[in-house]
């Protein structure tokens, strides 16, 4: 048995689980305008030695810590929000694998 639709805030019925075209366009005009302020990624610090070392920590740490799959990415435990001390803190490191990093890590850090 599938769950009913739901009504938009634009009045449009949208089937359970899907976002309406009105929804899609405000997240991405949201998005724009974050864009448009942040730091490029270089300038945030993923520059080539930031490449070069999260290769490195990768082959040392190949399992994602939250589930066990192959990990893809190295993330912050901590955000550093430009503390480059914190930035380049590998005991602030962790690998974990892109599902477990932008599902549960980027929940995580919404409700904190």
């Amino acid at each position: 048995m599938s769950k009913p639709p739901h009504l938009c805030q634009c009045g449009q019925i949208v089937p359970h689980g899907a976002r309406c075209a009105c929804q899609i366009k405000r997240t991405r005009a949201r998005n724009k305008r974050h864009d448009a302020t942040r730091p490029s990624a270089a300038l945030r610090g993923y520059n080539r030695d930031w490449r070069a070392a999260r290769a490195e920590y990768l082959k040392q740490h190949g399992n994602c810590a939250m589930c066990g799959a192959p990990a893809t990415l190295v993330d912050h435990r901590t955000p550093h929000r430009g503390d480059m001390r914190l930035f380049w803190d590998r005991t602030n490191w962790q690998a974990l694998c892109t599902p477990c990093h932008n599902r549960h890590k980027q929940r995580q850090e919404r409700g904190a």
